[in-house]
């Protein structure tokens, strides 16, 4: 028990000098996790002596408050991220495919979200047009461009990492779109399919589009069936975390119906508690409870208000709820309750 190395005791002064600072710098949101945050990197002093490894630190957290600020200005838009590969051609179907769905998306209401470069991503900003594009491009060795719909843009950003960039698209998009790609279109699909069926990241809809004939996506799904799903890698249900179309209007009808009623989630302690445009009525609550009791762990559904958490975060308020105790394990059961919320 003597080599345990126990936490730091708190020091108060430096809390007291943290505060202080955060006083003179005016204030603002969230203080606390800021102090927290400014004696975390205080702490770097001691515990991290490679230069490389504290510039790693130092990147990450400018370009996460950079990308914040900007999508903050656009909070109440959704948006849709469309990956794809680069290499593909403007005079290819993906291509046209890609523009086709961009501006059917926006004329829908929602904003686009691409890699910033050539390819689908370009055929992606060329169909939303500049003004409700949103590019977060990377620095590669070979030193990748932004497209030219994009390159002067106030809404492109270009990342160091593709950490901090995958971390991006998916914590600011309601909506992934995949058209065929590489390696990087298959991390970025593999990415928010393992997010969602963990829980670490909210579902979303995650539609796969191919050209018309195309294999490329049925491959997938075969690879999927065959090797993961019949091997029990995977569930059953998790194979309603995407859906695969050669329609890019069918692909826009999937994700306006994901939020026709359906609008968020929120964990507050054991409940989950899914915010609504119209709440279910009693009758149907009881079908609820009958229909999804595989996923209740603890209290059953029921029609509630806004918890008082959410009433001290102003966390939507306003909206319908319901409410059940989630067993935070089948999120493609959840995916698939949903569904059924949209159609009250």
């Amino acid at each position: 028990m003597e080599n345990v190395k126990r936490p730091a005791p708190v020091d108060p002064e430096l809390r007291r000098r943290i505060e202080d600072l955060i006083r003179y710098k005016g204030g603002g949101y969230n203080e606390g996790i800021v102090a927290d945050v400014v004696e975390t990197a205080l702490k770097m002093l001691t515990d991290v002596r490679s230069r490389g490894d504290a510039r790693v630190m130092q990147t990450t957290l400018r370009e996460l408050r950079y990308q914040y600020r900007l999508f903050t200005a656009y909070s109440g838009r959704r948006r849709v991220c469309i990956f794809g590969s680069a290499r593909t051609h403007a005079e290819e179907p993906e291509y046209i495919l890609a523009r086709e769905f961009a501006q059917q998306i926006v004329e829908a209401g929602f904003m686009v979200i691409t890699g910033a470069g050539p390819g689908i991503m370009q055929a992606g900003n060329e169909g939303a047009g500049p003004e409700q594009s949103f590019g977060c491009n990377i620095r590669l060795p070979w030193e990748q461009a932004a497209n030219p719909v994009l390159e002067q843009d106030k809404k492109l950003i270009t990342f160091k990492y593709f950490f901090t960039r995958k971390f991006t698209f998916i914590r600011q998009s309601d909506a992934v779109v995949l058209f065929p790609g590489g390696f990087g279109t298959l991390d970025e699909g593999f990415e928010a399919l393992t997010l969602m069926q963990t829980g670490k990241s909210r579902l979303m809809p995650l539609v796969l589009i191919d050209r018309p004939g195309g294999t490329y996506w049925k491959s997938f799904q075969h690879y999927v069936e065959a090797h993961l799903l019949r091997s029990g890698l995977v569930s059953e249900d998790d194979l309603h975390l995407y859906q695969v179309t050669t329609d890019p209007a069918e692909a826009v009808r999937w994700i306006r119906r994901f939020y026709r009623n359906f609008h968020s989630v929120r964990f507050v302690r054991d409940l989950l508690v899914i915010r609504l445009q119209h709440p279910p009525a009693e009758s149907a609550v009881q079908g609820l409870n009958e229909d999804f009791k595989d996923i209740i762990s603890g209290e059953p559904f029921r029609v509630i208000s806004a918890t008082p958490e959410e009433r001290e975060d102003n966390d939507n308020v306003d909206l319908g709820r319901v409410a059940f105790g989630f067993n935070r394990r089948n999120y493609g059961r959840l995916r698939q309750l949903i569904d059924v919320l949209n159609g009250f």
